[in-house]
């Protein structure tokens, strides 16, 4: 007994227990991430953002601090679901980075929901609509020029690095990417899996809907779809902007993706997604992005761009959409480990689906 104690003695001197207790701690093994980016008030209890309806719908219990960032992780041991709020624009970045360094986790199998609002092309889907994308852009290495100072012949004042007009694809000078393909038979399989997800309608939504006269996508009752993601830092709407967008879009995918949403994250998490599964520490082909519209990306055609459309009903209905379109891939992937371990779902797998 008295060896024992002095070893023990001689290992704290020394600063080895910390070592020994740090190297018996397993990272735990998780099945899905969520990802959303921020929330109104508390994540349980109060008015509902991206985060509240994961925590409280899965639920998500069990809180986990993590290094770097802001808000605690909620897990459930019962499922292995980890839901994470990234906060907004360049912070998602850096969150997601802390989350996969701090070692606490084993991110080797995990499938990567990302789930959260978004602004829509009134030409592609409507307010509430979700859709999973299949590329995700990035919006943001690009020259700008005032357009009350373009050349006559330009559509607007904002083109690619390494150019000199718009519509001609250059360079991702300063970042590794500028767009993301994600698991095309995932995505498939996604949205399959949910396309038939009743997403709820209202009489709020339907005004919201009523002025795009003559589009028709823009007037439906929100659905499920499968549309490209744009990622930039800034909230912009309006008629120059969104078709810069449905040109950008085009053009980075070489004319494969349909712009659809617009939002602030997507691509500084797929950037650090795609950066660590390069370094082993994640699967990229288990990366999925659902974005649901909160607002439309410009006004009505032929309508003023102020007063800009970003309404609470939209908000609220993208909100609960978000979620329960997304619970139903997480659960069926969760729920279904044994089928889903191993190797990443396709359409095929839709058939013999427990639901």
């Amino acid at each position: 007994m008295a060896m024992r104690i002095l070893g023990l003695v001689v290992a704290l001197c020394l600063g080895l227990a910390p070592l020994a207790q740090a190297e018996t701690t397993k990272p735990i093994p998780v099945k899905v991430v969520v990802l959303a980016t921020f929330e109104i008030g508390e994540v349980t209890g109060d008015r509902p953002g991206e985060f509240q309806p994961w925590v409280e719908g899965l639920p998500l219990k069990q809180t986990i601090d993590v290094p770097g960032l802001r808000h605690p992780a909620r897990y459930s041991p019962e499922t292995g679901v980890l839901g994470v709020m990234t906060d907004m624009r360049a912070r998602a970045r850096e969150s997601v980075a802390a989350l996969i360094l701090s070692g606490q986790f084993d991110f080797s199998k995990t499938y990567w929901v990302v789930a959260g609002i978004a602004g829509v092309d009134p030409k592609v889907a409507s307010l509430g609509s979700a859709a999973w994308a299949r590329y995700v852009v990035d919006a943001d290495p690009i020259y700008e020029v005032d357009e009350r100072e373009i050349p006559a012949d330009w559509p607007y004042g904002l083109y690619s690095l390494e150019t000199d007009r718009p519509n001609v694809k250059g360079s991702a000078k300063g970042s590794s990417g500028m767009v993301w393909a994600l698991n095309g038979q995932l995505v498939d399989w996604a949205h399959g899996l949910t396309a038939k997800t009743a997403i709820p309608d209202s009489p709020a939504l339907a005004a919201l809907r009523a002025p795009y006269v003559g589009e028709p996508n823009a007037q439906k009752p929100p659905f499920v779809l499968k549309g490209e993601a744009l990622g930039g830092t800034r909230f912009w709407h309006g008629a120059k902007r969104t078709e810069w967008a449905e040109d950008w879009v085009k053009l980075w995918t070489d004319g494969a993706g349909t712009f659809t949403m617009t939002d602030c994250e997507d691509q500084g998490i797929l950037d650090v997604l795609d950066l660590y599964a390069k370094a082993g520490k994640v699967d990229f082909e288990r990366v999925l992005v659902l974005r649901t519209a909160s607002n439309y990306s410009r006004p009505p055609l032929g309508a003023p761009t102020f007063p800009r459309a970003f309404h609470g009903e939209g908000a609220m209905a993208a909100f609960d959409s978000a979620y329960r379109v997304g619970s139903v891939v997480v659960r069926e992937l969760a729920g279904h480990w044994d089928k889903y371990e191993a190797t990443p779902p396709n359409v095929t797998s839709i058939g013999g689906m427990a639901r």
